[in-house]
């Protein structure tokens, strides 16, 4: 991992500290706080250190000539910037959520789509800012969050390494976090590209650099820890059937369990990386070598 280290919260990301795993909410609460708190529930009893959220302005995010096309959503067939206004949580349910986290103990962050939604979330005072892939090259949005001073995380998926690089020289590189990310839901395994994360390393060395999954599946976002990956984050639903662009791509509550219990057994696993010989192979030495201390000096 780089040598920085952010603070989140009241923990850290970076070299030497446990992998921070981030459940994606996103929209898959279909705008319920009652389902909303259902997966923060589920992150919280799996171990997760923060669930993040997505926050847009309709009447700024969506271009003007999608507004009036009409889709089947689950409350019947209504325009697309209807659609669009009902799965935002406003005040009033971003503060319930926001009480409802401290309550359980778990961070809460967010990705905002456009300044006015900046300006929104600065009134919970979270602890960092997530940037979507899609507004990597908004740098009118990442002069916005820069200018709040919170860490952000740049997350990279549909962007080209210029224009990584544009990005990181707006932002500096002392306060953000990198996310090697392909925006494809779900996305197949040959387009995941993990070895990013190393690339990343060896380019930004001060930088704390991580994955944003969407595969179906637990094994890349696995990888991606012994990677060397310093958080990652992957879509949580609570039913993969749900209706919303998100839940295909999206991890189901048992199966962020056993996330979360892998990347754990994985840190341990890791080690060190300084060859030693351990108490408990001492015995086989005796038993099982037939040529003791044959070192030459």
């Amino acid at each position: 991992m780089g040598t920085n280290k952010i603070k989140i919260g009241n923990k850290f990301i970076g070299e030497g500290e446990p992998v921070y795993v981030i459940a994606e909410i996103g929209i898959n609460h279909n705008g319920s706080v009652d389902i909303a708190k259902k997966i923060i529930d589920g992150a919280v009893k799996a171990g997760c250190d923060a669930v993040k959220f997505q926050k847009r302005t309709p009447e700024i995010c969506v271009p003007r000539d999608q507004w009036e096309i009409e889709r089947q959503t689950p409350w019947g067939r209504i325009t697309y910037i209807e659609y669009r206004r009902k799965v935002e949580f406003g005040f009033e349910e971003y503060f319930e959520i926001d009480s409802y986290c401290k309550e359980k103990g778990i961070d809460w962050f967010a990705s905002p789509w456009d300044e006015v939604a900046v300006d929104f979330l600065e009134k919970f005072n979270l602890p960092i800012y997530k940037l979507s892939s899609a507004s990597l090259t908004d740098l009118s949005l990442l002069k916005k969050i820069r200018n709040t001073g919170r860490p952000v995380i740049l997350s990279t998926g549909m962007s080209s390494m210029e224009e990584i690089e544009t990005a990181v020289e707006m932002m500096g590189t002392e306060n953000i976090l990198l996310a090697q990310s392909t925006s494809t839901y779900p996305c197949s395994l040959d387009e995941l590209n993990l070895k990013v994360i190393q690339t990343f390393k060896e380019i930004y060395p001060e930088v704390p650099i991580g994955y944003s999954g969407h595969e179906t599946g637990l094994a890349p976002t696995l990888a991606a820890v012994a990677l060397g990956a310093a958080f990652v984050e992957r879509h949580i639903t609570l039913d993969r059937a749900m209706w919303g662009t998100d839940q295909a791509a999206s991890v189901e509550l048992v199966g962020l369990n056993r996330l979360v219990k892998d990347i754990r057994d994985i840190e341990k696993a890791l080690g060190d990386g300084i060859k030693k010989v351990y108490e408990s192979e001492y015995g086989n030495i005796s038993k099982l070598r037939r040529v003791k201390n044959n070192i030459q000096v």
